[in-house]
């Protein structure tokens, strides 16, 4: 029987699904999560890697830091869960609202994925406009743009806030979607846990995938306590079975 019997008629009937995920879907794929057990942050102090005055007063450990989590997430793979998520597009229509980094849900196949931190694999200027996806070869320490001026990952770091438009654009998916997802996050990273909320708003299901509970489980209409990989599969048969 499917863990998604409680809403499974609803999935069928649906017309837009969105995904939020987070970094639980891809610790599946090898990439460590920052606040669970063995979390980056476990080891690590945040505040001297990842905020701007990190990197103002030490670029190049913060670029080191970086080009190492890079090297991991560019040698991983999309797993199961990341490659029904791409699979559902062959039956409805699906966006991706992601807090990774890691570029993962591309690689799978996914084709509309608004990530709303940031993606470790581009860097941008501290100074003007420009950005790129970091080529091969690219300096040890942080390289500088053509203004003169130092480049950063193009992530989004503590004490900044999300691109304007990003969040826009990632409010109105949520509202116009009438079954979300939530996969993978602990729901505990502002604004992107306000994203469930407006889903639910504006009368979508909400389902959500992760082996332990969040702040925002009682808001769920269907709580599956299994990894992402696991069970996002079955979502695929559902959507199979309606056509």
């Amino acid at each position: 029987m499917s863990v998604f019997g409680p809403v499974l008629e609803r999935a069928r009937a649906a017309k837009r699904v969105v995904f939020v995920t987070g970094a639980g879907i891809s610790q599946e794929s090898g990439i460590p999560t920052f606040r669970g057990e063995d979390g980056l942050w476990r080891n690590h102090d945040a505040m001297k890697l990842a905020t701007i005055g990190a990197f103002e007063e030490n670029p190049g450990l913060v670029w080191e830091w970086y080009a190492d989590r890079r090297k991991n997430i560019l040698s991983a793979l999309p797993n199961p869960g990341h490659a029904a998520v791409a699979e559902l597009e062959r039956h409805v229509s699906v966006s991706v609202l992601t807090q990774n980094v890691d570029g993962l849900h591309q690689r799978a196949g996914s084709s509309e994925v608004l990530e709303l931190h940031g993606s470790i694999i581009r860097t941008r200027c501290t100074s003007c406009d420009f950005a790129q996806e970091i080529p091969s070869g690219l300096p040890g320490s942080p390289p500088l743009c053509g203004c003169g001026s130092m480049l950063r990952p193009d992530v989004v770091w503590f004490g900044e806030e999300l691109p304007q438009e990003v969040w826009s654009e990632a409010m109105s998916i949520a509202s116009g979607c009438d079954f979300m997802v939530v996969a993978g996050t602990s729901l505990e990273v502002s604004p992107a846990n306000m994203l469930p909320l407006q889903a639910k708003r504006n009368g979508a299901t909400l389902v959500e995938i992760n082996p332990d509970p969040t702040p925002m489980s009682s808001e769920m209409d269907l709580a599956v306590r299994e990894k992402c990989s696991a069970c996002l599969p079955e979502l695929v048969s559902a959507f199979e079975s309606r056509n």
